[in-house]
């Protein structure tokens, strides 16, 4: 961020100016991040021995520019955002809270290439619940980005656990990995399951077992 847009969002006493000089900067930021991966995928291109000035590859770099751009965007947000005013006060609800089969996509940090699959959460409130469809925004946020799939798991347990300060959390991920399909060992019906528990579900093995159930469950 240059020092103009520094100097215009310390302006507290303008905020819808701010507002909008802080949109600004951003984008500026996002463009200049777009040129310079798309001025470095020209360069992988070359290094391939493609010709970037053929005709099927002309605009190439920049839509790869954009695509990476997008596939992980989740650096740039966080959960606070996501959650605000979706959190709700609820006493009398004590029982576990389950949503599965939410679909996750995600980038191997090891080889650049996609891991996709399914995403099963559930927790037991303690007095507060939260919207469903934020539960999938959480797995968004932190799979947008370049990931191992044990790190995404734990992320969005303990993402969930912080926001919600919930009895307890479970995660449990089912992903097939490109790195394992289409290089290397060429493997290509094995998937890769990782959880994490926390709290009631660490602790007592009936609670644990009923989300697995559940989870595994039709």
């Amino acid at each position: 961020m240059n020092g103009h847009c520094n100097e215009l969002i310390i302006d507290s006493k303008k905020s819808v100016v701010h507002h909008k000089h802080e949109t600004s900067c951003k984008e500026e930021e996002e463009d200049l991040s777009r040129h310079a991966l798309e001025a470095a995928y020209t360069s992988i291109l070359r290094e391939l021995g493609e010709d970037t000035s053929r005709q099927g590859l002309l605009r190439t770099p920049l839509r790869a520019a954009k695509a990476m751009q997008f596939l992980t965007k989740g650096y740039h947000e966080n959960i606070e955002d996501i959650l605000n005013n979706a959190i709700f006060d609820e006493e009398d609800h004590n029982e576990m809270v389950i949503v599965k089969n939410i679909d996750v996509f995600s980038l191997c940090e090891h080889h650049l290439v996609p891991f996709f699959g399914k995403v099963h959460i559930g927790y037991i409130p303690n007095k507060k619940v939260v919207g469903l469809s934020k539960l999938a925004r959480i797995v968004e946020i932190f799979s947008r980005r370049l990931q191992v799939q044990e790190r995404l798991t734990k992320q969005i347990a303990t993402g969930i656990a912080k926001a919600l300060e919930p009895k307890g959390v479970a995660v449990i991920i089912e992903a097939t990995h490109m790195c394992m399909v289409m290089r290397g060992v060429q493997k290509t019906n094995s998937r890769t399951v990782t959880s994490t528990m926390l709290g009631v579900y660490l602790d007592d093995p009936k609670t644990r077992e009923e989300f697995l159930t559940l989870s595994q469950g039709v």
